[in-house]
């Protein structure tokens, strides 16, 4: 009987490999729903942690509350079951050891990634129709606003380099999560990593599927724009640039590929490399 509280750094890569080798073989329809039921988990605690964050001034203390929240996501998808982009990069490890086609990963990558938009999404107007933005007077509408707009104004490259960021902290926190073998231990592996990527102001293509969608939504209510304008100094011309547009060009684009190269090279191609001779000892 195996009594270790955790798995060595080669076993965590090893069992990987084998997750990764089922996740390939998913039937379509099935990877669909789990990448639709972990965009929804994402957007949940995303929603969840702008309303802890939207009435406080102070920075840090504001991502601190809100790092505490968030992860709520991450632990929802590794108890109840889903497929995350971000966390999908790792299929990686599979790929340098040639269990699978590099077209079979991309697929996987791909339909996880709408999967997400679509889950994200939902949540999103779910949110919005629910009138949780009326919350402080509509001041949660137009801190919603401000979030999006924050995340759409922003240059590709500190986008791209702050995804990068981001996926170093979810993959880790993943690959930290199977590591433990109880409960407890998972979460903890799991709370950590993602207080600090949020903490840290990086940027998470899945949590933005939420952010920047409710944001365009709260913008057609004409209370919440007004209160953005007023509170934070928006003008309208600024406020016209949130849109589907600068979400996808300006947000998803480089902050996806952020995510990627910080998921596969940051994390997969060093672990990888740092215990590839141990992975096949007996």
């Amino acid at each position: 009987m195996d009594n270790k509280l955790l798995l060595s750094q080669p076993e965590i890569i090893s069992g990987n490999i084998k997750v990764e080798e089922n996740r390939v073989k998913i039937p379509i329809t099935r990877l669909i729903v789990l990448a639709i039921l972990a965009g929804m988990f994402i957007a949940g605690g995303a929603a969840a942690s702008s309303v802890a964050m939207h009435n406080v001034s102070n920075v840090g203390l504001s991502r601190a509350i809100g790092g505490t929240i968030f992860p709520v996501g991450l632990i929802l998808i590794v108890f109840l079951g889903g497929e995350l982009f971000t966390g999908d990069c790792l299929l990686i490890f599979g790929l340098f050891e040639k269990k699978y086609s590099i077209l079979s990963a991309v697929k996987v990558l791909v339909v996880v990634w709408l999967g997400n938009l679509v889950g994200s999404v939902i949540i999103a107007a779910l949110v919005f129709f629910s009138g949780q933005f009326d919350f402080s007077n509509g001041l949660l509408g137009a801190f919603t606003i401000k979030v999006a707009l924050g995340k759409t104004s922003t240059t590709f490259v500190k986008a791209f380099c702050s995804g990068i960021m981001c996926n170093i902290f979810v993959c880790c926190a993943v690959l930290l999560a199977s590591a433990a073998k109880d409960a407890a231990g998972k979460i903890l592996a799991i709370f950590f990593p993602i207080f600090a990527f949020v903490v840290s102001g990086y940027e998470h293509c899945v949590a933005n599927m939420y952010y920047i969608p409710a944001g365009i939504m709260a913008l057609t209510n004409k209370d919440y724009a007004n209160m953005a304008m007023e509170t934070y100094g928006y003008t309208s011309q600024q406020l016209d640039t949130l849109n589907i547009k600068t979400f996808l060009l300006n947000s998803s684009l480089p902050v996806t590929l952020g995510n990627m190269i910080g998921g596969m090279v940051f994390v997969g191609l060093i672990l990888y490399l740092s215990h590839r001779s141990k992975l096949h000892e007996k």
